[in-house]
């Protein structure tokens, strides 16, 4: 029953997120989260930190991070299946009917629709995880901001934006000082 109930989970994420892996975010949440229980929203939060790290999309490591967790391997390959086969199928739908029909109006006008509400899914994705972030109950708060997450993440945007360091190593940076302010790695 768990194999049929995470391969519909994850069929239907697959089938309604529209806009890549960081739309589809919202999505898995609330199956993840809300509608099965199958993580907390804490467990969210990492499971996101762990997608985004690991090679491949954020997404499709969530499925099998999640499979994996619910049912091991089986339910990795189980989730992975089922968040990959509307993609297969549809992609193979729209190649063909854009091919087809790609120079109509309504065409171009109906994608130009859909581009602000990918949009609006990927700042939902990031508000909860702003939300997660910087409003958690840790030692280094100042009402309730968490001022470790908040000087991490400007260093890490100061660092992807103005001097244009790799992704990697930003992570990288990231994870090292998350060990030196949260404890875990002490400097003395």
């Amino acid at each position: 029953m768990i194999y049929l109930e995470l391969f519909w989970a994850f069929f239907q994420i697959g089938l309604f997120s529209i806009g890549g892996g960081y739309a589809a975010l919202p999505l898995i949440q609330q199956q993840i989260v809300n509608n099965y229980g199958w993580l907390t929203v804490s467990e969210f939060a990492d499971l996101i930190i762990i997608a985004e790290s690991t090679p491949g999309p954020i997404a499709l490591n969530a499925a099998t991070f999640v499979g994996t967790r619910v049912a091991g391997f089986a339910g990795a390959v189980i989730a992975t299946i089922g968040f990959i086969a509307p993609s297969a199928v549809i992609i193979a739908l729209l190649l063909f009917l854009y091919n087809r029909y790609k120079n109509l109006k309504y065409v171009n006008d109906a994608l130009r629709g859909l581009r602000p509400a990918v949009v609006g899914f990927i700042a939902a994705a990031a508000l909860t995880i702003l939300k997660l972030t910087f409003f958690s109950e840790s030692a280094a708060t100042v009402g309730l901001v968490n001022i470790a997450s908040l000087i991490i993440f400007t260093l890490a945007l100061i660092a992807l934006r103005k001097f244009k360091i790799k992704p990697i190593m930003v992570l990288i940076g990231s994870g090292i000082l998350g060990l030196v302010i949260y404890g875990g790695l002490s400097l003395i």
